[in-house]
């Protein structure tokens, strides 16, 4: 049901950009397959270091869709572009804006690869590669 899954797949856009945001990682745990959890522990891990923090927030995803899917064997793989407005700031340790405006979102077009066994009875879609389009 191809509705349904983007409905999943936009829940899944806005629970992981959020935890990424917050640098709470806990949350995407069989969400993200090991490379982009790495990926993503290594960015949160290189802003704490800076001494930065993000208060971000997803204000809208005006579009998602499909761009792709394949099926080989059991493992479907679809990837999903979405457009969507986020409002960024990132701020430093003084909690200073450094970078960024929470009143100018700004338009992004995000590339997103998601997988799954459909042979499993896990219903769950894991997220296996993020790309943004330029």
């Amino acid at each position: 049901d191809v509705a349904r899954f983007l409905d999943g797949a936009k829940a899944a856009y806005r629970m992981i950009l959020e935890a990424f945001w917050k640098g709470d990682l806990d949350p995407l745990r069989g969400h993200v397959d090991a490379h982009v959890s790495d990926a993503f522990a290594s960015a949160v891990e290189q802003r704490k270091k800076d001494g930065l923090s993000l208060d971000n927030r997803l204000v809208t995803i005006d579009q998602a869709v499909i761009s792709e899917a394949t099926l080989e064997r059991a493992v479907a793989i679809v990837t999903v572009r979405f457009e969507a407005d986020i409002a960024a700031v990132t701020r430093n340790s003084e909690g200073q804006v450094v970078a960024g405006s929470l009143s100018d979102a700004v338009q992004t077009r995000d590339l997103w690869t998601f997988r799954r066994d459909t042979s499993s009875r896990d219903p769950n879609w894991v997220l296996i590669e993020t790309d943004e389009e330029e």
